[in-house]
């Protein structure tokens, strides 16, 4: 089981030099990725309408690939993982290029996570439609794996149209791995048919999980596929307990067939320095996985 960090991103802050040790204090003691939440827009809760949302325009959110451009230069094996990117929100080719992009930069090393969201307020601002999102993103997938593979694509879909065209530089990952985030049954059936891994939000060891999993296997099968062939992210939280819980909760994921696991900093009342401090703290941690 491979184990990575979630970068801290409303509490890390606006400095690159923090960035820059985080992610090197990460790489330096064995963990094996960092994952990334996505938001381009945060909504200001005294709109008309009110807000009801877990984020604002006062949480701060880092742009992933430029992000991940930067990673590029200063690391060398962490794999860059957006968990996950709003990709009905953006426009499917540029998605494409940029996440080629990156991959290019780093020797073969993002793992694109996607979802549909929940923030209308941004799909609004960015000129997309938020209630085709479940529809579109079936077809985004498509679309992106055929950039990836196919130096000149010719594509006519329901929502995209591509006149024999292509990106250039092509990606290392040839196609890009593409997971999945979310817990709706629409979802789970997208992850069984078309995912290359999935992001659960259950705490393992729990009835709950237990139902989740058994739900995916049957539409895995349903859908002509192999387990074998989809990866589980399972998530711990730092501030939920101590190293014997968190060594608990490690077990639990493995049991479950987690693939992968990350554990998140965030809520934790942790300064940008301090959530360094606590990825050190959990060196042992990384070196669980294997």
């Amino acid at each position: 089981m491979q184990i990575g960090v979630v970068f801290p991103q409303t509490e890390i802050g606006p400095d690159p030099a923090v960035v820059k040790d985080y992610a090197q204090t990460a790489e330096g003691l064995g963990f094996r990725h960092l994952l990334v939440y996505d938001h381009v827009l945060g909504a200001d809760p005294n709109r008309e309408g009110g807000w009801r949302g877990p984020y604002t325009d006062q949480h701060q959110f880092h742009e992933p690939f430029v992000l991940f451009g930067y990673l590029a230069a200063l690391t060398r094996q962490l794999e860059l993982v957006t968990g996950i990117l709003i990709l009905p929100q953006r426009q499917t080719a540029l998605v494409a290029k940029q996440a080629a992009e990156v991959d290019v930069l780093t020797g073969g090393r993002l793992r694109l996570g996607i979802g549909v969201g929940w923030n209308a307020v941004e799909y609004e601002a960015m000129g997309e439609d938020f209630g085709t999102r479940g529809r579109r993103v079936v077809e985004q997938i498509r679309v992106l794996r055929r950039l990836w593979t196919e130096p000149v694509v010719d594509f006519s879909g329901k929502y995209h149209t591509i006149p024999r065209a292509g990106i250039n530089p092509m990606p290392v990952q040839r196609p890009i791995p593409i997971w999945m985030g979310g817990m709706a049954d629409a979802v789970l059936k997208r992850v069984a048919r078309h995912a290359d891994g999935w992001f659960p939000q259950f705490r393992p060891g729990s009835e709950q999980a237990q139902m989740f999993m058994e739900k995916l296997r049957g539409l895995v099968a349903e859908a002509g596929r192999e387990m074998s062939q989809i990866g589980i992210e399972g998530r711990i939280n730092y501030g939920d307990g101590n190293p014997d819980t968190w060594h608990t909760a490690i077990e639990e994921w493995r049991v479950l067939g987690a693939t992968h696991l990350s554990v998140n900093t965030m809520g934790s009342g942790l300064t940008a320095r301090e959530h360094i401090e606590a990825v050190q703290k959990l060196g042992e941690i990384a070196r669980a996985g294997s």
